[in-house]
């Protein structure tokens, strides 16, 4: 039986996936879900491996380049309150898996809880970011990670511990295929004071960021020691465009789609900056941005 007809009320068929993602490129799905409980999403998970279904799990759509063609197979989507939750207890707080960061941010600097405030301006659901340990010289979130829930392949829910977790450099050894919520201890401190280094820290990133108005996306990891945008700018490839995309002039790093951009434009873009930097600089960029 067809995953639209097991699973009605949250089930989409040819659901364009655009509107979904930070660049709104996209082609549709075959099958856009949209659990409402854990024991739902299990039941979906479940049908799709009996039933041979690809899945694929979309969170903010922010480091994620969707093709133009048809999506085969079912996208998942976490957006209902029991993937979204935010509650406190004392200097912990828990979120889920499916929030967005930026929410929990907020959440942390208003209950007066220091720890995330720097992370402000980095994109993503709370789930995504852990998993990839996002960050900067100011920090990375796993310094406030205590125990993270997961789903595991066979079905159950289970919860790693600090201790049971690993922390790398924009990784984790994290590798079940949906995180359901993160535990976070955080520093208590006066809301003002938190919101202040928020407030900087925004200022700060959005500086060498793509204009506010603009749908960009981030192209590479940093080399170790070096910058991406360095070697791109060192290479002369500032002004490299394809189609409707081309590099920001305040960061070169970053692809942005103007109206009428291609997923081909992004690819073949990042293609020929990755080509050009290898060519005169010697060095292989790995890409940061993940395309379906």
């Amino acid at each position: 039986m067809p995953l639209a007809q097991q699973f009605p009320e949250i089930t989409q068929r040819n659901q364009p996936l655009a509107p979904f993602t930070h660049l709104k490129i996209g082609g549709p799905a075959e099958y856009l879900v949209q659990p409402r409980s854990v024991e739902e999403l299990n039941a979906v998970l479940a049908a799709c491996k009996r039933d041979g279904v690809r899945v694929r799990m979309l969170g903010g759509g922010y480091n994620l380049l969707v093709p133009d063609d048809p999506i085969g197979g079912a996208v998942v989507r976490l957006v209902a309150p029991a993937f979204t939750f935010l509650k406190r207890d004392g200097k912990r707080v828990t979120a889920g898996g499916g929030g967005q960061l930026f929410d929990l941010i907020a959440f942390a600097v208003r209950n007066g809880l220091g720890g995330l405030e720097t992370l402000v301006g980095i994109r993503g659901t709370v789930g995504g970011s852990v998993r990839c340990n996002v960050g900067d010289k100011t920090g990375e979130i796993g310094q406030t990670v205590r125990a993270v829930t997961v789903l595991t392949d066979a079905g159950a829910v289970q919860t790693r511990t600090r201790d049971e977790l690993t922390f790398g450099d924009h990784r984790t050894d994290i590798d079940e295929p949906v995180i359901l919520s993160v535990e976070f201890e955080l520093e208590a401190e006066s809301p003002g004071t938190v919101l202040k280094r928020m407030r900087k820290a925004w200022v700060q990133r959005k500086a060498t960021e793509p204009l506010s108005f603009q749908a960009g996306v981030r192209l590479f990891r940093n080399p170790p020691g070096q910058t991406a945008a360095t070697l791109i700018d060192r290479s002369q490839m500032t002004k490299a465009k394809v189609g409707a995309a081309e590099l920001s002039e305040r960061n070169s790093n970053y692809a942005v789609a103007h109206p009428g951009t291609t997923a081909r434009d992004i690819v073949q873009l990042a293609d020929l900056v990755r080509a050009k930097v290898k060519e005169r600089t010697g060095v292989a960029l790995d890409r940061e941005l993940h395309v379906w």
